[in-house]
């Protein structure tokens, strides 16, 4: 097992841009200043987030994807061939609209406001997709110079790239969404060697579609469109082993969530139904499950995870700035531990804080606090 494999503190990505970047955005979507003047702004922002982890005591750490407007950027920002327009908060702020905190929001990802980039939206592609900028490894090259603890990489899944992908009219460029695939898993392959030849030891990979499998309406609109919800996930489970395969030595992560947008949501459903299947037949090292509230379901599905498999409990909710207490996350951990041993767990934020640009409904003054929790567990449960 890698030293990575089993560190019991997690981060999933995203941290809530501080005010000066939000301006700094604002500024660069308005013409006002231009991409040099931002990415200074950038630099220093990812610089303190850095610290601010490193100082509560994180075990691994991430840039707090502060360059992208999305988590879903590092292919959509990274790829071309789709036919796409470069987004701007504004576009992100209009696909928000008509949603309530804390209630379920259906994005309207087939009609949207306008053309932005693609993933966040699905749109079709005009010629073979290639990559035109490796975001992930602009972000790890300048975050490494300043890390003295580990730092990981995310990047979005074949599943959720597939999902967001307009077959019906792309059909000319791939007849088949096999094809389609290939091509997505041979990019991300690059993007994956590129940061372990820079250096990285760790990648996780963002697989919000997977509760796609458990959730009625997303089962529903799979149907509509013509999709085999059951071909569907084979296809993506069989994509995300042949994106990590043959990197020795990386640990590799794989993220699932319900939707995380200015503290909204978009699905439901336990993990009961793929939770065999997901455990088993995926070859990563660690699985970040969201796992605070009741839409997740009960820690029963982690009776299926092999020996030397770790589940990451995200019991810290990153939607809301109440804080969770040590011994009310010792008690969820030791009900977790009844389906799994205890050295097979570990702990972090159910999701990122800001998994859009415009972030959570909570203080960074919150974050801050919710990431000491988990270090405080942590260090109670396994010393």
């Amino acid at each position: 097992m890698n030293s990575l494999d089993s560190i019991r503190t997690d981060v999933v990505g995203s941290l809530l841009r501080p005010q000066a970047l939000k301006a700094a955005r604002t500024q660069f979507d308005e013409g006002r200043i231009n991409r040099e003047e931002l990415a200074k702004i950038e630099d220093a922002a990812v610089r303190d987030a850095i610290a601010m982890q490193e100082a509560i005591g994180l075990e691994v750490i991430s840039d707090g994807e502060f360059r992208r407007l999305n988590f879903q950027d590092s292919f959509g920002e990274s790829v071309g061939g789709y036919d796409s327009a470069p987004a701007t908060l504004k576009l992100h702020e209009a696909r928000a609209a008509g949603g309530k905190p804390l209630s379920r929001h259906d994005l309207p990802f087939d009609h949207e406001p306008a053309k932005g980039t693609p993933v966040v939206q699905r749109q079709r592609v005009i010629e073979r997709i290639f990559l035109k900028r490796n975001l992930p490894l602009e972000e790890y090259r300048f975050a490494a110079r300043h890390a003295h603890r580990p730092l990981k990489v995310s990047l979005i899944g074949p599943d959720r790239i597939a999902q967001r992908f307009d077959h019906r009219n792309s059909t000319a460029i791939y007849p088949t969404v096999d094809a389609f695939v290939a091509d997505v898993v041979r990019i991300e392959r690059h993007i994956v060697q590129s940061l372990v030849d820079a250096g990285c030891r760790y990648v996780h990979i963002d697989a919000p579609g997977y509760t796609a499998y458990v959730d009625g309406p997303s089962l529903d609109a799979m149907r509509r469109r013509g999709e085999d919800p059951a071909e569907n996930f084979t296809r993506s489970l069989r994509a995300d082993n042949e994106l990590i395969a043959g990197f020795d030595g990386i640990t590799f992560g794989l993220h699932l969530c319900r939707g995380n947008q200015r503290s909204m949501w978009h699905r439901e459903g336990a993990y009961d139904s793929i939770a065999e299947r997901l455990f088993n037949e995926l070859n990563h090292q660690r699985f970040l499950l969201e796992y605070d509230t009741p839409r997740a379901g009960s820690f029963e599905p982690l009776r299926f995870v092999p020996k030397g498999k770790v589940i990451v409990l995200g019991l810290v909710t990153t939607k809301l700035p109440e804080l969770e207490t040590v011994d009310s996350l010792k008690r969820r951990i030791d009900e977790a531990s009844r389906y799994i041993p205890l050295e097979q767990l570990a702990l972090s934020p159910q999701c990122g804080f800001a998994s859009e640009f415009a972030g959570n409904l909570i203080s960074e003054d919150d974050q801050r606090r919710k990431l000491e929790v988990v270090v405080e567990t942590a260090r109670q449960v396994w010393g």
